[in-house]
This record gives C-alpha cells, structure tokens and sequence, in this order.
C-alpha cells in the first residue's frame, strides 16, 4: 500500500517543479522555502551513482570535514591509552577508555556520533563489530577512525566530519548542515562532497557514473540539482 503523505508535504511537493532540474543555489532556496519541519532540520544530499558494489572496487567509503561544519554537536569516544589517551582527552573527546569503554558499550551504551581507535586498540575494539557496525559506529582506517593520531581524528570530529559509503544499490547520502544555514554555507558544503565523490570514481566504472543528484530537508520532498552546478 502507497504511504500518503501530509497535507505539508503535498502543499511543498506542489512547489517543486516536476522534472526540473535545478541550479545548486535555486535548489538550495528551494528546499529551505519548502521545509515545514518544527525544529531546524537537516539538509541532505543523495547520489544515485553507476556502480556495481558487488565488485569490491566499486565501493565508495571515506570522510570529509565539510568548509562550514554540519551544524550538530558530535559526541566523540576514543578507544586508547598512555599517551593517546591523554592527547584525545586534551583534542576535547567526550569519553576516552580501554577495555572499561569497550564493556560499557557491550553493556548498551550507545549515547554517541563518533568511534576513534588507534591501531592497538582494534583487536578489543573489533568484539564490538556486531554492536557498532550496523549503526555505521565501527572505527575504520577509510574514514580516518583508526589512527595513532586522535588530536586531528578528534578534532575533524567535531568540526564536521561527515562520512560516506555507497548502500547495496550504489546511493550515496550525506548531511550537509541545517534548514537554518546561510544558503552559501549549504552551497559551499554541498559543492565539497560532490566535488569529493566525483573525485573518488572508481576508475573500472563505465559510462555515465553520477546518475542523479538531490537535495533534501528531513521531512521535505527532494528537489534534483544540477550535477554542473556542484562541480567546478
């Protein structure tokens, strides 16, 4: 059964041009004209890309720290000790532990945005794999999680790092700041994740490899953007 969507939705959807596809800055207008939510939403860019995640080399997976952040306070946690400890400790990360961090989480504790592991850590860390893994928490080399330096981990953190990864069917979503932004900062942040997944084509892909392009609000209907527009 097809969901029916709100009266706010439809009235905003009305106001999307049906097959247009925008300018960055015209989208960006757009979705912040048409956002309905009662809190400061998220806007969030999605990629429909022409790859096959079967094939290992066709995964995308990394991070960037976005020019004007994601607008959201980011709790960070660091699995280390000795001197790693007290360098993420002095970096500004909420909780730093061992194996006393690694029990808490086995015990439920979830309440964060960001795992951090330096290298040693990983063989008590990886117990955690089934817990912090679906949740996309799990520290990982490709997305500058697991390192010996945590003061520049700790600090991309919490000026906003955000994280990408291709789903099954080769989509590609990120956060890209708040309804609340000035619309250059939203434009700015959204040029610097376009410009890094083109960047990151798996050279074996043929063909037209960006297939779509939108942006949208938490709640708000998607509005499609020019792939030209995001890219110098």
């Amino acid at each position: 059964m097809a969901h029916k969507r709100g009266k706010k939705y439809q009235d905003a959807a009305k106001q999307v041009e049906a097959g247009k596809v925008y300018a960055a800055n015209d989208a960006v207008d757009l979705v912040k004209k048409i956002d309905f939510a009662k809190f400061d939403a998220t806007v969030e860019i999605a990629f429909k890309l022409n790859v096959d995640t079967k094939q290992a080399d066709q995964q995308l997976r990394g991070a960037l720290v976005l020019p004007n952040g994601t607008g959201k306070e980011t709790t960070v946690i660091v699995f280390a000790k000795g001197d790693q400890a007290k360098a993420a400790e002095a970096a500004g990360a909420d909780v730093v532990g061992e194996q006393d961090l690694v029990e808490r989480i086995q015990d439920g504790w979830l309440d964060f945005d960001v795992a951090i592991a330096t290298p040693d850590m990983m063989a008590q860390v990886g117990r955690l794999g089934r817990v912090l893994g679906p949740k996309g928490l799990m520290p990982n080399p490709k997305t500058g999680t697991v390192t010996m330096n945590v003061t520049k981990a700790v600090s991309d953190a919490k000026n906003g790092q955000v994280t990408y990864r291709t789903d099954r069917d080769g989509n590609v979503a990120v956060p890209v700041g708040k309804v609340s932004f000035d619309a250059d900062k939203l434009v700015g942040n959204l040029k610097s994740i376009a410009e890094t997944i083109v960047r990151a084509r798996p050279a074996s892909v043929r063909g037209t490899y960006v297939q779509h392009v939108s942006i949208a609000s938490t709640f708000g209907p998607s509005v499609d953007v020019d792939l030209a527009t995001l890219v110098d």
